[in-house]
This record gives C-alpha cells, sequence and structure tokens, in this order.
C-alpha cells in the first residue's frame, strides 16, 4: 500500500514537471557540439563527429584555461564561463559557498535538471562536519536561465548539438570551478551530481584526477537511453521519434554516455558512490544496474545504495535520510581509497 503512494506521488511530480512544456522539432544545431561543423545538414553526419569525440581524450578539456575573473563575496562566487552562447546570463557561472572551517575537503553538487533551488540543509549539514559545500548554477538553471524561460530547456532537448554543448559547458565550468578550490588550497575534491547532475559530476570525474570521490544520485551511463524511456523525458522523446530512433540517438549523444568513459571512473585513484531508486520511472533501474555492471567489469568497486523508493521519493523522508547517512560514510571515509591505492 505504501509502495503505490509512492508511485502515485512520484507519478503526480512527473505530471507537474510536464505543465507547459511544449513539443518543438528535432534540430542538429552539429556547430554548436562540435568545431568546424557548420557544412553538417544530416544526422548521419552529426552522428560521425560524435563517434570521433567519443574517441577524443580532449574533447573535454578547455581550449584555454583561463583562471581569471573569479569574485567572491557574501558566501558568492561567480565567474566566465570558459564556453560562450548565445544567452549571456548563462555565460556567467555563479556558485554559493557554505564553508567547513576547513581546507581538508570540499564537494562540489551539481543539481538535477530543472532544479527551482538550492539545497541548504545539505550545505549546513556537510559544512558543520568539515566539509566545504559548493553548489554550482548548472547552464540555464538559476541565475543563468534564460530571460522569460520557465524551463531548462535548453540544457537538455531535443536539440541535438545544444544539448551537448550544454553538458560540455556543465563539465568545462566544474573543472574551472575546482582548479579554483584547488589553488585556494582544498586538498581533497569530491563532486555529487543527482539525475541530470550525475551526469555531469562523472564527466568531470572522469576526466579530472583533482577528483577523488564521485557521489552519483539517480544515475546511469547512457543519456540517450535515459531520455527515450524516462517518464520526465517523453515530450523530448515525442519531438525525436518521428525523425530518429533510439540507435541514432545513442551515437548522437555518444560523448554524453558515462559508459564509453568507465575505464577513467575505475582509475584506482577514483572513489565511487551510486545512490538508485528501485521504482525509479525516470532513470529506470535497469540502465542504472547495467552503467554499475559496467563499472565492475572495469575494475571499479562502487558503493552501491539502492532504496525502495521512486525518482522524486527518493527527497522524502526516509529516503533522503538513509542516502545523506550513505553520502556521509562515503565522504568521510578513508577506507576505499586506501584499499584502491
Amino acid at each position: 500500500m505504501y509502495h503505490s503512494w509512492l508511485d502515485r506521488w512520484d507519478e503526480r511530480r512527473a505530471r507537474r514537471g510536464e505543465e507547459g512544456k511544449e513539443r518543438t522539432a528535432l534540430v542538429l544545431d552539429a556547430e554548436r557540439a562540435f568545431a568546424d561543423a557548420e557544412k553538417i545538414t544530416t544526422l548521419e553526419e552529426f552522428c560521425v563527429l560524435a563517434d570521433r569525440a567519443v574517441s577524443d581524450p580532449s574533447f573535454f578539456e578547455e581550449p584555454r584555461r583561463s583562471d581569471q575573473g573569479f569574485q567572491r563575496q557574501d558566501g558568492w562566487l561567480k565567474f566566465p564561463s570558459d564556453m560562450s552562447t548565445d544567452v549571456e546570463e548563462n555565460n556567467v557561472v555563479w556558485a554559493k559557498i557554505t564553508e567547513s572551517g576547513s581546507f581538508d575537503q570540499a564537494v562540489v553538487i551539481f543539481h538535477h535538471w530543472n532544479a527551482s533551488g538550492r539545497n541548504r540543509q545539505i550545505a549546513n549539514f556537510f559544512s558543520k562536519r568539515g566539509i566545504t559545500v559548493v553548489e554550482i548554477a548548472m547552464p540555464y538553471h538559476f541565475e543563468r536561465r534564460r530571460p522569460g524561460a520557465v524551463y531548462a530547456d535548453y540544457m537538455l532537448s531535443p536539440n541535438l548539438g545544444r544539448t551537448i554543448q550544454s553538458v560540455r559547458q556543465a563539465v568545462w565550468d566544474g573543472r574551472k570551478l575546482i582548479r579554483w578550490l584547488k589553488s585556494e588550497g582544498y586538498r581533497e575534491i569530491s563532486v555529487l551530481g543527482t539525475s541530470l547532475g550525475s551526469w555531469v559530476a562523472g564527466l568531470i570525474a572522469a576526466h579530472d584526477a583533482n577528483v577523488s570521490k564521485a557521489s552519483l544520485f539517480l544515475t546511469a551511463g547512457s543519456l540517450a537511453d535515459m531520455v527515450w524511456t524516462g517518464r520526465a523525458t517523453r515530450s523530448i522523446r515525442e519531438s525525436l521519434e518521428p525523425e530518429m530512433k533510439l540507435t541514432d540517438l545513442r551515437r548522437a549523444w555518444g560523448p554524453l554516455n558515462l559508459e564509453n568513459y568507465v575505464q577513467k571512473l575505475a582509475r584506482p585513484d577514483l572513489a565511487l558512490h551510486v545512490v538508485l531508486a528501485k521504482r525509479d520511472k525516470v532513470v529506470l533501474p535497469e540502465l542504472s544496474q547495467r552503467f554499475v555492471q559496467r563499472l565492475e567489469d572495469a575494475g571499479a568497486r562502487p558503493n552501491v545504495l539502492e532504496l525502495n523508493c521512486g525518482h522524486y521519493s527518493l527527497a522524502i523522508p526516509p529516503y533522503i535520510l538513509w542516502a545523506g547517512l550513505s553520502l556521509k560514510q562515503f565522504l568521510s571515509s578513508t577506507e576505499q581509497s586506501a584499499r584502491r591505492a
């Protein structure tokens, strides 16, 4: 009975997320995702460039490492993004810093898609336990929102190129922030991502040796599969399906597929923590389990917590309390890092 109520609660939450969303057409916009792609006019040509990006170790490396322009005031940090977009507000990155009084550890939090606010409870909880918390705004969210937009539909949408650009920008922004934290003297950097934010956190952890711990909530490997099968992205699938198949989307968004980077995520000096929801209709459990299996096949030993709730109901007690306790133990533990050293 209780779990049936949970399922209905998650469904009502998903419906609220659909209100006001309009179906839009498939757009390639290859030039947003890839250099020298102005002449790309077909999906196959787009996919060829995506295939190349997957095998390009520099795809998530910023072309210029400019660490200038950081401004800090009253617990806020802002700095220019190294990727320029056609939305001026999106080109400035904002982050809320909750200090712990210690430089031992900092955790950078990447929120979920269409998040409405930062999580002060999490920030206060961990800052009181010696971990500085930095809550970054991902592209087109919070202070970076597109004027007049109700949703952050520019970050994840049927526009294939802009979706890649947005996730890539989030990775660049996160890596720039992490470099700044290291320059400030923080010794250990962790990343925490939820849902879409877990893809960003995972990509950063895979490509940035400064990250020693990565906690991924409500995650999977293939962003394409998540969008195609997930409850929250039904409108995107409806826009894409007349023009392409899931196999096409897997190729087109191959650079965003964490399964393509499991060898990097399995590096010996990276500890992994994964929290999954068994009743998840947004990130289907079979997608999450496949990703965990790929990690294990690559030699990683992720600390996995599975809870019998849905995607949205993870945020309510007792599930959020269990997830929080598991995260606290993971961030505080040195045992796993020592085992893998």
